[in-house]
């Protein structure tokens, strides 16, 4: 059986050109990445201006306050690097604590729930070590639009509504920002946020006085957002409502957020079919996808073929396998080489069946017992499907950005910011944004690999990746979607390395997802055979799943995953030796563009 074809057509061309290419989620933070390509930006300036941008214009997906995973290579490096923007749990926040205030679970929204906000420090760290301009270079897009105004998304819009009693109720400061007029805005309304223009305008401000040579400047921008943040902590010590209906005050300090700093880690790789997939370690979801890649790497092509039963089927089963050990071994510290040993991954690969497994079965590579988190069963209906904030319980949810960025020097890089979500806890009003709720992916179980503990990295969904041929990067990519982001990534790279697809041609393709995980987000549910599936996959697809065992959600024809990419064909050069750069971004969700020339 042969692989399924590409589709003859696509929602849109793979752009392609030799100058520069910016691909998000939304387009003006891919206009205004180009647009410093243009002006003679490299890649990690454009991808910073991108980043602030989305700041403003996907509130509801992201936020000053929250964190950011980031890969790249830099032209002429030998291995490519993480930007590690996952703040830890702050001093205060212990297990004891949690407790002391009747809780079972870290809430999903509200204050408590609050990690140290990294990505704007990470954003400027980034900007400093790799990129070329200055920060007034790279923000005045941002503060355009916070000061000016931009057109609210209509997926913000409807985030809005969907929270707009907790914010006349419970947090006016939230609603003094997002429903000025008492009532929740529309979708296309044009929104300000004068608060965070203020606030970039002073980073502008501490590194233009600072003097000294660009580095000194900019790091005097990171000094001063610690400071800034101070205004966060003295609002949030407040006791405030939280997601489980009780009220109650944040544990981050001011010493919390002096010492905080992003930082570089080098990427944990796996090979696939004689290329390198590039991830983030264990504190983030990314090794599960390295294990998934390893275990389907030696089958047959049609079983890596999501366009079929038998693909589809293999795919979910090894996605719960993977995922299982995920929930059960993963966390801040955890070494990922006993994962993805070869005979540990050979010897789960047997698991595998005709029929959907309903049982959570994680392993054990290091020989100990993996630990088993509670198991709260939800039915399909009650899972989201990672898109839009909302799951289809009603429940609010956030969700994620992401922007890929490559330039004619060769850099290439890929960053999925989250966190800060509008819908995370209130707004702190002088600075025009809240604070994230990572901490809500512990437990409140000291046993846990990823238990709550100060200092702590909370193991964070975000998980970009970079593929990389002999040693050279050629695709960077990710998506939103919480725990779907590697199972979106996933059908993606088997259609683009073993299908043959472009990466245009994948994205538009329809795919599908495993709800048969321990999901990060609170109230942390588990659905024992749950699969989301496009209808586009086809009737007899979804059919063939069903008679298999597994339950099935539909979840309407464009609905899950918001990926792009971008990348370097080194097998085409032009007269110049220069390779074909190019990019291609999704049509789901009516926001996601590529741009570059």
């Amino acid at each position: 059986m042969t692989y399924t074809p590409p589709p003859s057509t696509t929602t849109r061309p793979q752009l392609e050109g030799v100058h520069g290419f910016a691909a998000s989620t939304h387009w003006l933070a891919t206009g205004a990445a180009q647009a410093v390509l243009e002006r003679g930006g490299n890649a990690f300036d454009a991808v910073v201006a991108g980043g602030f941008v989305l700041h403003v214009v996907e509130p509801h997906l992201n936020g000053p306050g929250g964190d950011l995973v980031g890969i790249f290579q830099t032209a002429g490096a030998t291995a490519p690097t993480v930007l590690m923007g996952q703040g830890p749990a702050p001093r205060g926040a212990t297990i004891a604590h949690f407790r002391a205030q009747g809780l079972e679970l870290v809430p999903g929204a509200g204050g408590l729930a609050a990690a140290v906000p990294l990505a704007v420090d990470a954003w400027l760290l980034l900007l400093r070590d790799h990129g070329t301009l200055d920060l007034d270079d790279v923000l005045g897009a941002a503060i355009t639009y916070a000061r000016e105004g931009h057109p609210l998304l209509p997926a913000a819009a409807a985030t809005i509504g969907r929270v707009a009693d907790l914010f006349r109720a419970h947090w006016p400061t939230s609603a003094a920002l997002w429903m000025p007029e008492g009532t929740a805005p529309r979708g296309g309304d044009l929104v300000r946020n004068p608060a965070y223009a203020d606030v970039l305008q002073d980073l502008v401000h501490a590194s233009a006085e600072a003097g000294g040579d660009r580095a000194a400047r900019i790091d005097a921008a990171r000094a001063r957002w610690q400071r800034i943040l101070h205004a966060a902590v003295a609002f949030l010590a407040h006791p405030h409502r939280h997601s489980t209906g009780t009220d109650h005050a944040a544990v981050l300090a001011d010493a919390d957020v002096d010492s905080l700093a992003a930082s570089y880690e080098p990427a944990v790789t796996a090979t696939f079919r004689g290329r390198t997939i590039a991830k983030a370690g264990t504190w983030t979801q990314g090794p599960a996808l390295l294990q998934a890649l390893r275990l389907l790497e030696p089958m047959p092509d049609d079983r890596l073929d999501p366009s079929t039963v038998e693909g589809a089927h293999t795919i979910i089963e090894v996605l719960k396998l993977a995922l299982a050990d995920r929930d059960a071994h993963f966390g801040d510290g955890v070494d990922p080489s006993p994962l993805l040993d070869d005979a540990y991954v050979d010897g789960r690969r047997g698991l595998l069946g005709a029929r959907a497994s309903r049982e959570w079965r994680p392993g054990s590579p290091t020989g100990e017992p993996p630990h088993r988190p509670p198991l709260f069963t939800a039915s399909a209906a009650d899972s989201g499907t990672g898109e839009p904030t909302v799951s289809a319980s009603g429940q609010t949810r956030g969700d994620t950005c992401h922007i890929d960025v490559v330039d004619r020097w060769g850099n290439i890089v890929a960053v999925t910011p989250s966190g800060g979500w509008l819908q995370s806890s209130p707004t702190v009003p002088e600075l025009g944004f809240c604070l994230g709720t990572r901490l809500q992916m512990c437990w409140l179980d000291p046993d846990s690999p990823s238990a709550l503990r100060p200092g702590a990295r909370p193991r964070t969904t975000l998980t970009p990746t970079l593929l990389l041929e002999d040693g050279l990067p050629v695709a960077a990519l990710g998506t939103p979607g919480g725990d779907q982001q590697d199972q979106w990534q996933l059908p993606l790279l088997l259609r683009m390395l073993v299908g043959g697809y472009t990466a245009q041609e994948a994205i538009d393709a329809p795919t599908l997802h495993t709800t048969a995980l321990i999901d990060s987000f609170w109230p942390r549910t588990w659905n024992p055979a749950g699969v989301v599936a496009e209808d586009r996959l086809g009737d007899d697809i979804i059919a063939g799943l069903v008679e298999r065992g597994h339950d099935v959600l539909r979840a309407g024809d464009w609905t899950l995953g918001r990926l792009s990419a971008v990348g370097i064909d080194r097998r085409r050069l032009l007269a110049s030796g220069a390779p074909v750069l190019w990019a291609a971004a999704n049509a789901r969700g009516m926001s996601g563009y590529a741009a570059g020339r």
